[in-house]
């Protein structure tokens, strides 16, 4: 004799639909739009805060700027119980985990770097002059003093952690969720995340936009933000600290 299947047992087996939404519409809304606009502020202002106030009242503002965004992310994906924990996945268990992520992030920095040298080429980045007029539009955000170093490590860290979630555990999960398209998601927050950079120019924000994507495909698959948290990290550090010591040398930011 066949087993009696009840209603509930039915709905409780029923495959979902699809990755359900993270927050409401609006709030994505206004998340993009807000980053948008404060994008095109730093592109027609050219960081007038750190030209005249200096560069640590600027890295300060920066930093604050990212909690507040983070903040809101995560008071916007509350609503649909989802956690910090939920938007970074991943685990450490065990010392080996955090090696192995350690690792990703390792080998994800090398390949995303030469990603970003052909892009550069492709863009016309790496003209000799291109790279000398990028290196001082940007100059003014590069440390010059051991305070102001340490404070710009701590923004890079800050960015990698921040930044990572809003655009990598946030956006493109919940444009993924509208799109019913993990591949959409991956795309489509990329460029706005090249977008978020307006103050670098239309050449770099194509190669963030890049970058952005790289980042994406590492958290879909690897189903964590964690290496790219590790490696956004650095690869500011890096770019921010490395022109001090070697002058003359060309870091893409």
């Amino acid at each position: 004799m066949d087993p009696v299947v009840t209603p509930n047992e039915i709905t409780l087996a029923a495959p979902e639909s699809g990755p359900k939404k993270l927050a409401p519409i609006w709030h994505t809304a206004v998340l993009i739009i807000v980053i948008l606009a404060f994008s095109a502020l730093g592109a027609l202002s050219g960081h007038p805060a750190a030209k005249s106030g200096g560069r640590i009242p600027q890295y300060l503002l920066t930093m604050a700027w990212e909690w507040l965004l983070f903040g809101f992310v995560i008071w916007g994906v509350r609503k649909s119980g989802t956690t910090l924990r939920n938007l970074i996945g991943g685990r450490w268990d065990h010392f080996e985990d955090f090696l192995l992520d350690m690792a990703i992030a390792a080998g994800f920095w090398i390949v995303s770097a030469a990603v970003l040298v052909a892009i550069a080429f492709a863009v016309g980045m790496a003209d000799t002059t291109r790279i000398r007029d990028a290196q001082k539009q940007l100059e003014f955000l590069l440390p010059q003093s051991g305070l102001e170093m340490t404070v710009a490590v701590l923004l890079s860290m800050t960015a990698g952690f921040c930044e990572e979630v809003i655009f990598r555990g946030y956006l493109q999960r919940q444009l993924a969720a509208l799109a019913r398209n993990a591949w959409v998601g991956i795309l489509v927050s990329a460029i706005f995340f090249g977008c978020a950079h307006g103050y670098e120019g239309w050449r770099r924000m194509i190669m963030i936009a890049v970058y952005g994507m790289l980042f994406g495909l590492l958290a879909h698959f690897r189903k964590s933000l964690r290496p790219g948290m590790m490696t956004h990290a650095v690869h500011d550090s890096t770019a921010m600290i490395v022109p001090y010591f070697l002058k003359g040398v060309k870091v893409f930011l």
